[in-house]
């Protein structure tokens, strides 16, 4: 039984942020996540693609942003159960909750944070029969490390943002680079739509519109695929290629949560937006993405604010009968639990005689 301060479900940056908070509070925290390594999306899905909406930061590495945060919460000394997915919520006469993941892990706490951004991710993927064939073989679903596609021909299916932003990063990186949307249309930024034009007349980008990828070939690895069009008069189109990537989006599921007896809007947890973010069970909270209220914004920077609120109600909970004062880190400093401390230089008062 691992027994803490909170359990934390989802360590992307929400979750990893929830630790500094808590920590500045003398609150411990133990992370659990259905993923090897910490960090959430920014780890799994797009560590190379730049964010720009971090303050203070006018671009910076989803991969960075997650090493920088790991840093940031090292002298709370957190706790990780990783590659394990929460299971089961179960509330215990004292008020504690016992939360189970799926290898039979225990843990113990009297505050459980849901922060686990849109809940567990499966890729939308193209209704081709034997695409299964060729998954990791050729077929991949996401870019995590682009220097995968070094000097290789890559085929991109998609429309938006993602399908883009990748075909023009890889523009300068695969050998070959198609991108095939069964619009004429994208739905991506505008800037990103005219970057594409303009690769494609350079002839850096093949682009195939009002068409599909509707066939794979190979004998072990990916070979080449079949581009259909929509009108039935053209032929199609055999390409050869190393990778193919349909970035169709991802499918978000609550999982387990769902069975939790949390109030689900629209796929979300519903919470107190008024006053902590508490959810329906005292004691529970959601944050990041994985929440809903009126006037949501599913951005970092309002997980990070989210964190920050909540914590001070979980320290009610944990403490009845203390009360914290909030200081500035500029004045209490930030005191870790390894015995580290950071502070601002004091001022030195002298007399003038």
């Amino acid at each position: 039984m691992i027994k803490t301060d909170i359990i934390i479900i989802g360590a992307g940056p929400t979750g990893l942020f929830t630790v500094f908070e808590a920590g500045l509070l003398k609150l411990k925290c133990h992370l659990i996540d259905a993923l090897p390594q910490p960090g959430g999306q920014c780890s799994e899905i797009y560590p190379k693609k730049p964010i720009y909406d971090i303050p203070a930061y006018p671009e910076i590495l989803a991969g960075t942003l997650v090493d920088n945060l790991m840093e940031q919460i090292k002298p709370f000394e957190p706790g990780f159960t990783l590659g394990e997915r929460a299971e089961t919520l179960d509330k215990q006469e004292d008020g504690y909750y016992i939360v189970t993941t799926n290898k039979g892990t225990q843990h113990h706490a009297p505050v459980v944070v849901i922060a686990g951004g849109l809940g567990s991710f499966e890729p939308r993927k193209p209704m081709i029969p034997n695409i299964g064939l060729f998954e990791s073989k050729g077929v991949e679903y996401m870019i995590k490390d682009p220097e995968q596609f070094r000097d290789k021909k890559v085929v991109i299916s998609g429309g938006g943002d993602s399908a883009l932003d990748w075909a023009i990063f890889l523009a300068d990186v695969a050998s070959e680079v198609s991108l095939v949307h069964r619009r004429n249309e994208f739905r991506g930024a505008l800037d990103s739509v005219e970057k594409a034009r303009e690769l494609a007349k350079l002839g850096k980008i093949q682009l195939y519109t009002k068409a599909e990828v509707k066939e794979i070939h190979g004998k072990k690895d990916l070979q080449a695929v079949v581009i259909k069009y929509n009108d039935e008069e053209k032929e199609s189109t055999y390409v050869e290629t190393d990778y193919f990537i349909p970035l169709f989006g991802l499918s978000p599921k609550l999982g387990p949560l769902g069975n939790w007896g949390l109030e689900i809007e629209k796929n979300a947890i519903k919470v107190n937006n008024a006053k902590d973010y508490q959810t329906n069970l005292p004691g529970v909270f959601a944050i990041g993405d994985v929440n809903t209220y009126p006037g949501k914004l599913k951005l970092i920077l309002s997980g990070f604010h989210e964190a920050a609120v909540m914590c001070q109600y979980a320290y009610q909970i944990i403490n009845p009968d203390k009360r914290f004062v909030m200081k500035y880190t500029t004045v209490g400093g930030v005191q870790g639990f390894d015995g580290s401390k950071k502070e601002a230089k004091k001022e030195v008062v002298q007399s003038i005689n």
